[in-house]
């Protein structure tokens, strides 16, 4: 059972996909949820599914104001503020020299500003009420290089390292913050994706939402000794490329 039974997550980009299941997760562990997204129609529909604990609010996650809303919101509709989940995010498929100046700083915007201002405005409620836990969806691609997606990458990478920063400045109030690096998982973001991929996988497959989502309920109720740590859901993929299937022939491995 969650230590913050009945208190108030948010949870970001929450209309589908890996929010939407992060949302559903959370629920089941006792919290009351603002599913917040752009997509009103989906957003309001995912939050009409999980019951009445649960509220759909407009966010743009670079939007000041809006943050303010919707943890004045939360907190009204729900009690004190104990989770959030910075999950929204955008990928543009261009490299160093092809994505646009204009592009590039709108992914950063989205993936890194956008949590890193909903950190700053959730952590002196977080703080105020002695406790709570930040969860920042990252990316496989916080931990290595992809080529292509320069942008994302280095949005992950910067998400990965704030993560470690409010740890450190946030762990004397009693809050936890933590980053998740999912590698490919079934979400609109990877529809268009060849499965092919994730064949050198040590698990040859793509993830689902409902596994990340697991993870980061581990992480809320579970982990409590976990800050600044990563925690990977790739099916193996970051731990490295088997290039020679082993043999063994006279009791020794060749």
């Amino acid at each position: 059972m969650s230590e913050f039974h009945g208190r108030t997550a948010v949870v970001t980009g929450g209309a589908h996909g890996i929010g939407a299941a992060i949302a559903h997760t959370l629920v089941k562990s006792g919290l009351s949820v603002v599913v917040a997204d752009l997509l009103d129609a989906e957003g309001a529909a995912t939050a009409e599914s999980l019951g009445p604990t649960a509220i759909f609010r407009h966010l743009d996650v670079t939007d000041e104001y809006g943050w303010r809303q919707v943890l004045d919101d939360a907190e009204a509709n729900f009690g004190p503020l104990a989770v959030l989940v910075n999950n929204a995010g955008i990928v543009d498929f261009g490299g160093i020299e092809s994505e646009s100046p204009a592009m590039f700083r709108h992914v950063v915007d989205v993936n890194l500003y956008g949590a890193w201002l909903g950190m700053h405005l959730a952590a002196p409620r977080l703080r105020a009420n002695g406790d709570g836990v930040i969860v920042n969806i990252s990316s496989t691609a916080g931990l290595i290089g992809y080529s292509g997606i320069a942008g994302y990458v280095a949005s992950k990478w910067g998400l990965r390292g704030l993560t470690k920063a409010a740890a450190l400045e946030l762990g004397d109030a009693g809050v936890r913050v933590c980053s998740v690096h999912p590698g490919p998982i079934h979400i609109p973001m990877t529809a268009g994706f060849d499965e092919s991929m994730a064949a050198g996988q040590p698990l040859p497959r793509f993830g689902e939402p409902a596994e990340v989502a697991a993870m980061v309920g581990f992480i809320v109720t579970e982990a409590t000794f976990s800050t600044g740590s990563e925690f990977v859901i790739d099916g193996g993929a970051t731990a490295g490329m088997t290039l020679v299937e082993p043999t063994k022939a006279h009791g020794t491995w060749q």
